[in-house]
């Protein structure tokens, strides 16, 4: 489980590929729901890469 604020390793991004191998922060303060599929909200990465949703076995605690 994850918490906002909480810095993550992108292991893998089906959203956008470009951010696997970056970090960001999650910004959900509330476990995803089916609004997103179960997916948690990083954002943060990159200058180049907007936020994006990530199944929890892509992310790994920093």
């Amino acid at each position: 489980m994850f918490q906002a604020g909480q810095t993550v390793l992108i292991v893998s991004c089906e959203d956008d590929p470009r951010a696997a191998g970056k970090t960001g922060r999650i910004v959900d303060e509330v476990p995803p729901g089916p609004l997103t599929e179960g997916r948690w909200t990083v954002d943060r990465i990159s200058l180049f890469i907007a936020p994006v949703l990530c199944r929890t076995h892509e992310l790994q605690r920093n």
